[in-house]
């Protein structure tokens, strides 16, 4: 156990996703404070430096969704100040982030993800790239998931089931970042592998030498049918989760080779969750996209993983904390 440490909880901010985070952030507070560490609880703003002088933490724990909280930005402020903080590193966030980028980085390890185009809201308006949705439409085939190459918690994420859906869906995606991603929709089971530094020893260059370990496989369900959107994840009642999933022993530990594979190759650090779909008709495993500070609210897949592996809520706050020092 990490001794008692003065603890700077990240939380909020101003992106979309400001609720997920607030109730994140809430959740990991009361566990360090349970677990004797002092906390200062930080609504990350503009005066988000002052505070964090102010505060003179030995620690940061990054609770914060979104943009600013999971591409890097928070994370360079905190390496410019000298602050210890937990997950990955500005790097690792980009990567992860980027959903684009994550993708080309996955096709080009032999990473199987789905197959993808992208459109810039740019292109469309300066070099006429509406005019080869037919040939995106023809590779690609349909159904069609369009989504925002960065953000997350399925903000802005549509589904096109033919091309007559498909503008409204791209209008959609837009709506939340100007770079999109049309991706063949794979038809079949969510599933989401989180993974979580092993302990490590009493020293930095011990806990290098800790390997990650993968968590018990969460699946979604959601209670209707279709597809799993923003409301689907957070609202209690609407989703069915089971972990472990009910899976063929060799489909689970593809599924969470996989994740561990995913998580080296983007460089992430402390925790992340990757998120897989199980094809219906092939059996094949799909690698969706990576987050890189997975939710601790009570609905999030991290700490249902944690829990049936044998972790509980104040165990993977602490483990998660611990590895803001062996970075």
């Amino acid at each position: 156990m990490t001794a008692g440490k003065r603890v700077a909880v990240l939380k909020g901010g101003h992106s979309l996703e400001r609720a997920v985070s607030l109730r994140s952030g809430a959740q990991v507070q009361d566990s360090l404070q349970r677990l004797g560490h002092e906390v200062v609880a930080i609504d990350v703003g503009a005066e988000l430096v002052p505070q964090l002088l102010e505060a003179d933490a030995d620690v940061a724990f990054i609770a914060l969704h979104g943009p600013g909280g999971e591409d890097g930005v928070v994370q360079g402020l905190l390496e410019a100040l000298g602050l210890p903080y937990t997950g990955s590193g500005p790097a690792a966030c980009i990567r992860c982030t980027d959903k684009l980028l994550a993708k080309y980085l996955m096709r080009e390890a032999g990473i199987p993800t789905p197959a993808f185009d992208a459109l810039r809201e740019a292109s469309i308006k300066e070099l006429g790239a509406a005019a080869a949705l037919a040939s995106v439409e023809a590779q690609l085939g349909f159904p069609l998931v369009v989504k925002p190459a960065k953000g997350g918690s399925a903000l802005g994420v549509k589904f096109a089931q033919d091309s007559t859906g498909l503008p409204g869906a791209m209008v959609g995606a837009f709506s939340y970042d100007s770079t999109i991603v049309l991706e063949r929709y794979v038809e079949g089971r969510d599933l989401a592998v989180s993974v979580l530094d092993a302990p490590g020893g009493g020293s930095a260059a011990e806990a290098s030498k800790a390997r990650a370990v993968a968590l018990p496989v969460v699946e979604a369900v959601p209670r209707d049918e279709g597809f799993y959107d923003y409301e689907s994840r957070y609202e209690i009642g609407m989703t069915t989760f089971v972990c472990p999933a009910d899976l063929a022993p060799e489909t689970t530990e593809r599924a969470q080779q996989l994740a561990l594979s995913v998580y080296e190759l983007l460089g992430c650090h402390g925790v992340a969750r990757v998120d897989l779909m199980l094809e219906q008709d092939s059996g094949e495993l799909w690698v969706l996209e990576t987050n890189v500070v997975p939710g601790m609210t009570a609905t999030s897949l991290l700490p249902q993983a944690a829990d049936a592996g044998g972790i509980g809520f104040e165990e993977l706050a602490e483990r998660i904390l611990a590895s803001a020092f062996t970075r």
